[in-house]
């Protein structure tokens, strides 16, 4: 890369929207043009009208006078979105009808079977539905997916197991931190010394994505895999990193340390690797019986590896584990950035050569 692309992130001043700019500001090959948000930071420096959370904001982006979310005021053809779902609904349209990649972080086109679900590592060939999604809609540009944050780590766990033994169940229960709700977030009442067990839709996103993400592509779209899954979701007084304990049955019951030994010899999809965002390792297998924490282990892989241990028998079904991943960084943004890295290494991003990366 001999210049780096010019991208817009949109919803820039949320929680979300900082990570994008974080992660993105001295990108070797993007480079933040345009940043967008809401009417009421509009006009404004990037730096009046974002309260800054974390490390230090270069001046180059703080700089930058706030957009609105909108194409006509945005022009960069790749687009970030930190929207919330709401919002997201009809901006990222009208994003995608004008031209633009939209990489989204929000839930609205999710479960659209024309619209790619996608962690890089596990199903990139879902890219392909870009064509049925232009072909359906008749948008000139498209809108490409993350998942869920919780859904992330659970489907890092067992896309190796899946693709390996056919996971036909699983109970998953996730223990979420509290940057995943955003700032101001949950009140310092709920949340000190306290669970919460209960968070709106994401148990039923666990549920429903988890499908998607390891199913497959056919000419209607998006076909899902064929497990059962049962989740139940918990806020706790953590700061980052969502873990999920797991029990799981499959198709061909394999032993304890079968699923060891495939868990850790896991690079993800090749297609994934050694771009700038890809981690070193994409799952990090711990064998001390107090791992994964954290504190401990949720910047590992600079935010963007799986951390897994506790692998052991399931006295219900097969094998139990637990997983965890940084919930901003790799189950929203960096998966995100990825996205669009593995994308531009395919040529499916506009002004990116395909395998100029």
């Amino acid at each position: 890369m001999t210049a780096r692309v010019s991208v817009a992130v949109l919803g820039a001043t949320g929680a979300v929207g900082q990570t994008f700019v974080r992660l993105l500001d001295r990108h070797p090959y993007f480079r933040i043009a345009e940043v967008g948000a809401s009417p009421r930071s509009v006009g404004r420096s990037y730096r009046e009208a974002a309260t800054w959370r974390e490390g230090e904001l270069s001046d180059e982006i703080g700089e930058l006078q706030v957009r609105a979310c909108d194409p006509g005021a945005i022009r960069s053809r790749i687009v970030f979105s930190a929207l919330d779902a709401e919002a997201a609904l009809d901006v990222e349209r009208c994003f995608a009808e004008s031209g633009a990649i939209v990489l989204s972080n929000a839930k609205s086109y999710r479960m659209e079977p024309d619209v790619p679900l996608v962690i890089p590592e596990v199903n990139p060939g879902h890219l392909a539905l870009l064509e049925l999604q232009r072909e359906r809609r008749g948008w000139s540009g498209g809108i490409v997916t993350n998942a869920n944050c919780a859904v992330t780590v659970v489907a890092m766990a067992l896309a190796p197991l899946h693709e390996r033994f056919g996971v036909s169940t699983v109970f998953a229960t996730t223990l979420q931190a509290l940057s995943g709700a955003g700032y101001p977030g949950v009140s310092a009442l709920d949340a000190s010394s306290n669970i919460v067990p209960h968070i709106g839709g994401e148990e039923e996103k666990i549920e429903e994505e988890l499908g998607k993400l390891l199913g497959t592509v056919g000419s209607d779209g998006a076909a899902h895999a064929g497990m059962v899954v049962s989740a139940h979701a918990n806020r706790v007084p953590v700061v980052h990193g969502h873990t999920a304990c797991l029990s799981v049955g499959f198709e061909t019951e394999p032993s304890v340390e079968e699923v060891r030994a495939v868990l850790a010899e896991w690079r993800g999809a090749e297609v994934s690797r050694g771009l700038p965002t890809s981690p070193p390792d994409v799952s990090v297998l711990r064998a001390e019986a107090d791992r994964p924490q954290p504190r401990r282990d949720a910047d590992t892989g600079s935010g963007m590896s799986l951390v897994i241990g506790r692998v052991r028998p399931d006295p219900v079904l097969d094998v139990r584990l637990v997983a965890m991943a940084h919930n901003t960084v790799r189950g929203a943004a960096g998966g995100s950035v990825l996205n669009a890295e593995v994308m531009g290494r395919l040529g499916l991003l506009p002004d990116v050569e395909e395998g100029s990366w």
